[in-house]
């Protein structure tokens, strides 16, 4: 600093202003109301942070106003974390915004009816564009966080209720920044696969502001848009969200989402019971009308002197009543076969069981790793076994044929 009377210029003075501003207040948290919000065609946003006492200058560039879940407005309370900078040509400082969320619930509660209004204008919760499940799926795709409660619960349902059924798990954030990107390439990502049935997605309970992601229109176009299926499973039984209301049914909870998709075996068994019993029922009633019918007919002025006739016919009923028990003795085989085979065909490619037989699920940063090719030396990676996890330390990888 200068001494002994020395001046300083207004430039020198002001970056020393900058710097000790600058390293002092590099990570602060601030709230206070909106005041003189503007927005720029760039897509910048200037506003006023105040209170009673106060008034700060601040900007949220164009990368930051793009990911807000909620509208600014005048008078909005916010709490918003940042830095400080000075900007020298005009000796002020501003607070230079990386992240805002309104303060206390009620603009997330009106950002919500704001988007609920605008889709169901649009028709998209109308009850006529919902389609139904398929009655037993062969593949059932999964769109949630793979280390979650969630997802164990949805496995657990489907392989006990039906164990060979084949499950596909896109792993996607539902929560925080990114999250509702990643759930709506989720679903689409599935759609381009094809060969998938029906489709769950969605996460465990939390707050609204955890659940936000299932609110965001990115997901509730993306879920309007697909091509199958699609059964919302967030875990809140009283509150809906937005994906609720768009998908073609609705789950209050991942599990009870699996026991909607597919039927149990012990339930596949009691309806082909079922259907077994319906049909001897009527196979029954036939038989005792045509009965009946020869029995009048035995009785009948004119054919007393045909009881040779008679005896043949009855005999011909009692061979078709044979050949119907028959064929609907090989019907319900031949129905039980094509569940035994169909469930076959799945054997071994349920998650779980692969896990089981000592292979292994890797993630970084939450997607499945199938080369060691563009994974940095020092990087955190988590591998999934059939009971537990692993954290590993990336010390160098090889590609295959590299």
């Amino acid at each position: 600093m200068a001494s002994d009377r020395t001046p300083l210029t207004v430039t020198d003075l002001t970056l020393l202003v900058k710097d000790l501003l600058e390293e002092e207040f590099r990570d602060v948290w601030v709230v206070g109301e909106i005041g003189n919000l503007t927005r720029a065609r760039s897509g910048h946003v200037y506003l006023t942070l105040k209170d009673e006492g106060a008034a700060l200058s601040a900007v949220m560039w164009r990368s930051v106003a793009e990911r807000l879940r909620f509208e600014l407005e005048e008078g909005q309370e916010l709490l918003v974390r940042g830095r400080l900078n000075v900007y020298p040509p005009r000796g002020t400082y501003q607070l230079d915004i990386r992240m805002a969320e309104p303060r206390g619930l009620g603009a997330l509660q009106a950002a919500f009816e704001k988007l609920k209004a605008k889709l169901a204008a649009e028709g998209l919760f109308d009850p006529g564009r919902k389609r139904p499940l398929p009655f037993l799926p062969a593949v059932v795709g999964v769109v949630t966080s793979p280390t979650g409660a969630a997802v164990r619960d949805i496995l657990t349902v489907l392989a006990r209720r039906l164990p060979r059924l084949t499950v596909l798990l896109w792993p996607a954030r539902v929560q925080g920044e990114g999250a509702a990107e990643e759930v709506a390439r989720g679903i689409e990502g599935l759609n381009r696969r094809g060969g998938v049935d029906v489709l769950i997605v969605g996460r465990g309970g939390g707050s609204l502001e955890d659940l936000f992601a299932f609110n965001e229109e990115r997901v509730a176009r993306a879920i309007a848009e697909s091509r199958i299926p699609v059964v919302s499973a967030v875990g809140h039984e009283v509150d809906f969200t937005i994906a609720d209301f768009v998908a073609d049914v609705r789950a209050p909870t991942p599990s009870a989402a699996a026991e909607i998709v597919v039927p149990s075996e012990r339930e596949l068994r009691a309806m082909l019971r079922s259907f077994r019993a319906r049909l001897d029922g009527v196979a029954r009633a036939v038989l005792d009308a045509r009965r009946e019918r020869v029995r009048a007919l035995e009785g009948a002025f004119g054919l007393r002197r045909l009881p040779d006739r008679l005896r043949m016919f009855a005999q011909r009923l009692d061979e078709q009543s044979r050949a119907l028990r028959r064929l609907a003795t090989d019907r319900i085989a031949a129905a039980r076969q094509r569940v035994v085979a169909l469930a076959a065909r799945a054997e071994g490619l349920s998650p779980l069981r692969v896990l089981a037989r000592g292979y292994s699920l890797t993630t970084l940063d939450g997607a499945v790793l199938t080369s060691p090719e563009g994974v940095p030396a020092g990087a955190l990676i988590r591998t999934r076994l059939a009971k537990g996890t692993l954290d590993s330390r990336v010390e160098g990888g090889t590609v295959d044929g590299g």
